[in-house]
C-alpha cells in the first residue's frame, strides 16, 4: 500500500481524475463557499454579528448554534485561507460557548441561541476535536497571535482538558482512557462511530502536549479498530450510537443508520487519504457505495445497519450524497464514478434543513478537489516538508 498525503504532500483531485477541468473545479469550490457563507437567505448558514468581530453558523433546522457547525466552519475557513471568518467564529465560540465553571469547565456548550444564550450546559465531543485540529492548522498556516488567537496554545489546552478532565474529581474526560475511545458525551460510556477521527488523532499525537502524545497515537489505532466492529460487515452501515463492543446502542432509538452515520464514510475516506489507515477502509468505502448505488436519493431512508429500510425518509439526502462521494478517496470499486458524478450534479441544498447537508457538501468538495489538507508547522529540517523520511521522524 502506498503512503498517504501526510508523507507525500500530494492530495488527489478526484474530480480532475473524472474529467472535470481545474478551472471549473476551482470556480465551483469558491462558489460553494460563497453560497454557504454569503448566499441568499435560503442558502447561507453563516451570519456576522453587529459587533463586527464575531460570526456564527446557524443550524437552520433547529435555529441554534452548535459546536459541530462552529468547529466545521473553522475547518472550512482554514482550508480555504479565510482567516477573517475563522477568527470571527472562534471568538464567538470563546465568548458564548466556552464554559469556565462547573463540571464541564474547559469545554464548549454544544448548543446556544443566536444571541449567545446557552441552551445546553454540556459539550458534544465532536465539536472539541474539530476545534482542536482547526486551531492547529490555523497556527501552522497563519501563526499564533494574542489570546484567544494563540491558536496552538488553545488547541493544546483544549486537548488536555478532553483527556484529563475529572482527575481532580470534577467532571469527566471526553475519551474513555482505558479503551482509548471517544464518548458520545463525557458523562456516558458509549460512543458514536461518526465521532471517530483517527486521522485527527495521528496529528494530535504530534502537536499536543508531550505527555499526551502517546495516548493520541493509541487512540488512532483504537478508533480504526472500533470502526471495523461498529460498521456492518456486509452493508458497511454504522449506527448513530454504539456500545464499546461495536454493537448498536438503540436505548434511545439511535441504533440505526441515520444522520450522524453519514459522516463515517467521509471520515474513513479522509483517514485513508491522509494516512492510508488500513486496507479495510477501501473495503468499507466500497460496501457503502454499493449499498447506495441501488437507491434513488429522493428515497433515502433510515436503515437498520443490515440494510433493512424504515418508512422514515432521510432528513439530509444531500449530505448523504456528499459523504458517499467523499468515500471515493478510499473506494476502488465500480461505483466511484456514479457517486462522484451524482455529487457533482447535485447543487448545495436550500431551505430549512440545509445546514447539515451543506456542511458535509463543502467538506466533500474540499476533499474530492484535493483541498482538504494537513497544514503542518514550519519545517525546520533542510528536507522538503513532504519528505517521507522527515515525516516519519515526526511520527
Amino acid at each position: 500500500m502506498d503512503r498517504g498525503s501526510f508523507y507525500t504532500g500530494t492530495y488527489r483531485n478526484v474530480f480532475k481524475e473524472h474529467g472535470y477541468s481545474e478551472s471549473e473545479i476551482t470556480a465551483r469550490l469558491e462558489d460553494t463557499w460563497q453560497q454557504i457563507f454569503y448566499g441568499d437567505e435560503d442558502t447561507r448558514i453563516y451570519y456576522e454579528n453587529q459587533d463586527n468581530e464575531t460570526g456564527y453558523l446557524l443550524d437552520t433546522g433547529n435555529l441554534d448554534v452548535r459546536t459541530e457547525g462552529m468547529s466545521y466552519g473553522m475547518m472550512m475557513a482554514v482550508q480555504l485561507d479565510k482567516k477573517e471568518e475563522f477568527d470571527r467564529i472562534w471568538l464567538w465560540s470563546k465568548k458564548h460557548m466556552y464554559m469556565t465553571e462547573g463540571e464541564n469547565s474547559g469545554y464548549f456548550a454544544w448548543s446556544c441561541l443566536p444571541d449567545g444564550t446557552k441552551r445546553a450546559q454540556g459539550p458534544a465531543p465532536d465539536g472539541e476535536e474539530f476545534y482542536a485540529l482547526a486551531l492547529f492548522f490555523a497556527s501552522h498556516r497563519w501563526g499564533d497571535g494574542q489570546e484567544p488567537f494563540n491558536y496552538s496554545v488553545q488547541a493544546r489546552d483544549l486537548l488536555r482538558d478532553c483527556l484529563h478532565k475529572g482527575e481532580d474529581g470534577n467532571g469527566f474526560p471526553m475519551w474513555n482512557k482505558e479503551k482509548k475511545l471517544i464518548k458520545f458525551v463525557p458523562s456516558c460510556e458509549y460512543s458514536d462511530p461518526s465521532y471517530h477521527l483517527p486521522h485527527f488523532y495521528e496529528l494530535f499525537a504530534l502537536w499536543s502536549y508531550p505527555e499526551d502524545r502517546p495516548f493520541w497515537k493509541e487512540a488512532a489505532d483504537a478508533s480504526r479498530d472500533y470502526l471495523k466492529i461498529s460498521c456492518h460487515p456486509e452493508t458497511g452501515l454504522a449506527p448513530e450510537y454504539a456500545h464499546y463492543d461495536g454493537t448498536p446502542n438503540n436505548e434511545r432509538g439511535y441504533g440505526h443508520f441515520f444522520s450522524d452515520s453519514y459522516r463515517v464514510a467521509a471520515n474513513i475516506a479522509l483517514d485513508f487519504e491522509w494516512f492510508r489507515g488500513s486496507e479495510w477502509e477501501v473495503e468499507e468505502a466500497n460496501k457503502i457505495q454499493k449499498f447506495f448505488s441501488r437507491k434513488e436519493p429522493d428515497d433515502y431512508r433510515r436503515y437498520k445497519i443490515n440494510g433493512e429500510p424504515f418508512d422514515e425518509k432521510s432528513l439530509h439526502p444531500v449530505g448523504l450524497i456528499a459523504a458517499n462521494a467523499m468515500a471515493s478517496l478510499a473506494a476502488d470499486g465500480p461505483y466511484v464514478r456514479e457517486m462522484v458524478e451524482l455529487f457533482w450534479n447535485t447543487p448545495v441544498r436550500k431551505g430549512v434543513r440545509r445546514y447539515y447537508d451543506n456542511c458535509l457538501y463543502l467538506f466533500s468538495f474540499l476533499a474530492l478537489s484535493g483541498n482538504y489538507k494537513i497544514w503542518k508547522p514550519e519545517d525546520r529540517d533542510t528536507r522538503p516538508l513532504g519528505s517521507v523520511a522527515a515525516a516519519s521522524e515526526r511520527l
